[in-house]
């Protein structure tokens, strides 16, 4: 008889019988660590891919792929003997009780917290940016207490190289060293704009490509100083271009034509029509 709703012990159970090498799944029995990381990717985006489409009819299914990687990783830790899904809680929760001593100041998730009985245990932090600088304080504190006394230490090497690239830019920056202000990240493109023409002009294709690096590298600085998530923007933006190069396709075919058939000028006429539409539209 089903239930009327599963829980996530019940999601627990289904994990370690289809890891079970009596009656299980064989492809999630030959599965590892390394082997279920690209879902675990392609799962977040997924969820971010919902988020941004503002797809909130199939979001919780997306969040329960993305939480079903986590499962999958508790079930291979507790096989392993590593961890299992409960120290992957606990761990969590006593993190974030410590990165939340505004709102834990007793340090006690279930203890007295109103903050009246603490006084300045709770640091006089209250405001958004006051409780930021204290969530980097105890970051800082944490990444310490594992031997990470760089400021860029621990960073991860597999994000993808924007969300690296801000991360490290901010961490540059709650240490003094970045731009007072925009217009020197904007001036600073300018100059690498320069001078990736320039390695392009003489053909000095490895300059050309370290060129480009910087220019990226400069305009996600660009992205920190306006508060935008570069990933969010570019994944925009390759919706946006998706979007108006199907127009054209579909407007061509129309006419009985490819995209390959029609002119550049001609391409760019059709591009421009999409976009007149779109600010019609808005």
């Amino acid at each position: 008889m089903r239930r009327e709703k599963y829980s996530i012990e019940d999601l627990l159970h289904l994990m370690a019988r289809l890891r079970s090498p009596d009656g299980g799944c064989p492809w999630d029995r030959k599965q590892s660590f390394a082997t279920i990381v690209p879902s675990t990717i392609e799962e977040a985006y997924e969820v971010a891919e919902a988020i941004e489409a503002e797809d909130y009819d199939h979001l919780h299914e997306e969040l329960g792929d993305l939480l079903f990687q986590v499962i999958f990783y508790a079930q291979l830790g507790r096989e392993a003997g590593h961890f299992d899904f409960s120290a992957i809680v606990d761990t969590l929760v006593r993190k974030l009780l410590r990165r939340h001593p505004h709102v834990f100041p007793s340090g006690e998730l279930y203890g007295d917290n109103r903050g009246e009985l603490y006084g300045d245990n709770r640091g006089g932090v209250t405001d958004e940016d006051g409780v930021k600088a204290n969530w980097e304080a105890i970051k800082a504190a944490e990444r310490g207490a594992k031997g990470e006394s760089g400021t860029l230490d621990g960073v991860a090497l597999g994000l993808p190289a924007l969300t690296r690239a801000a991360k490290l830019q901010k961490r540059a920056a709650n240490v003094g060293f970045d731009w007072h202000d925009i217009s020197g990240v904007l001036d600073k493109i300018e100059e690498e704009i320069a001078e990736l023409r320039e390695a392009v002009e003489s053909g000095d294709f490895e300059s050309a490509r370290e060129e480009l690096g910087d220019l990226l590298f400069s305009c996600v600085n660009a992205a920190r100083h306006l508060k935008v998530d570069p990933e969010t923007a570019l994944r925009q933006c390759n919706r946006k271009f998706e979007t108006r190069f199907n127009a054209v396709e579909t407007s061509l075919k129309k006419q009985g034509r490819r995209v390959a058939d029609a002119s550049l000028e001609e391409l760019d006429q059709l591009w421009q029509r999409v976009k007149r539409a779109e600010n019609q539209k808005a």
